[in-house]
């Protein structure tokens, strides 16, 4: 079994990488997209998404982490993954999965899938400039509308040299609406030579089990489940099935305050004070629904709109806030 944890846009980037991931269960982690749109990217925009390419391309837990690439001409895709693997990445995704109308009106992401010829073009020209050390994998939608292409696309990229696909089991246009359609990542697996991971809507372990049981796939890659409850993964890993008592909730919280005051260092070191609220509340709002005692933070700092207030809450809740000082020197290595 794989357990792979899934890029969000200006949420599961590095900052969360780095405080989820030391909890354990999964292989590797995939960065949010980096868009390629006609130039050659610095080195430098590589290591601002993907700092841990500094690291041995590994979180600080020491997951693998992998870089996606998006964009639409093959050619420059191509390049910028051979810039890209100099970096020496523990791998390289491509994107065929986004469905933001932004990128979709630019011709990047799930939109492609109408275009199975060029979805081949992008993964064969990508795997002809990636030395054979460096994995491409890509992860991809049913299609835009319907799932008339699936199969189609899929082969497409695994022809094209993809070693391994994921798939998100919903098209472009039903975004992140339910259900999944986990059955159709048992057709598509069916279809091609290449692993398949199902993804979409596994947000407990009796998805998993329902998601292993339609789609026929052992391997899953976790987004939003893994946000609101950092500990599913090690839990699926250590064959822990059972919906957790309030027990049980109680220790992994005791463990997620700590989380939380190093995700509140690590915000602070990335991004300035006043939008570090946001990004608090964000992971408190996806926390909630596994936790009472989140669901009670969050509502005492809902509107809150400083640190220091948002510093306040978080010590009353018995999360360790740096001192002034500390965050200072936070700030001056950010």
């Amino acid at each position: 079994m794989h357990l792979l944890l899934a890029p969000m846009e200006g949420l599961l980037d590095d900052v969360l990488r780095a405080v989820i991931t030391p909890c354990g269960g999964y292989d590797y982690a995939v960065t949010e997209f980096a868009r390629v749109s006609g130039t050659l990217l610095p080195e430098r925009f590589f290591r601002r998404i993907a700092p841990e390419l500094a690291n041995g391309s590994r979180t600080a837990g020491g997951t693998p982490v992998r870089v996606q690439l998006l964009g639409s001409d093959p050619a420059c895709m191509a390049d910028n993954a051979a810039q890209l693997a100099r970096l020496a990445p523990s791998g390289i995704d491509l994107n065929f999965g986004c469905p933001a109308p932004t990128v979709n009106r630019h011709r990047g992401g799930a939109v492609l899938l109408d275009e199975p010829e060029l979805v081949h073009a992008i993964a064969h020209a990508v795997c002809r400039a990636t030395p054979a050390g460096v994995p491409v994998t890509a992860k991809m939608r049913l299609g835009v509308r319907d799932a008339g292409r699936a199969i189609e696309c899929a082969q497409a990229l695994a022809d094209g040299g993809a070693a391994m696909l994921v798939v998100h089991a919903r098209t472009k246009d039903e975004g992140y609406r339910p259900p999944a359609h986990w059955q159709w990542v048992g057709r598509i697996a069916e279809a091609v030579r290449v692993p398949v991971v199902a993804n979409g809507e596994v947000w407990d372990a009796g998805d998993w089990r329902r998601c292993r049981a339609e789609s026929g796939v052992g391997d899953v890659m976790l987004g939003r489940g893994a946000v609101a409850d950092p500990f599913l993964a090690r839990r699926l890993r250590a064959g822990r099935l059972e919906t957790p008592d309030a027990a049980a909730r109680a220790l992994e919280w005791e463990e997620l305050r700590g989380m939380l005051g190093e995700f509140r260092e690590r915000v602070l070191r990335k991004v300035v004070p006043r939008h570090a609220p946001g990004r608090i509340k964000q992971w408190l709002n996806l926390l909630r629904r596994n936790f009472a005692q989140a669901e009670h933070l969050f509502q005492q700092i809902r509107g809150l709109g400083t640190m220091p207030d948002i510093d306040r809450a978080f010590a009353a809740a018995g999360v360790r806030v740096a001192s002034a000082g500390a965050d200072a020197m936070l700030r001056r290595s950010a």
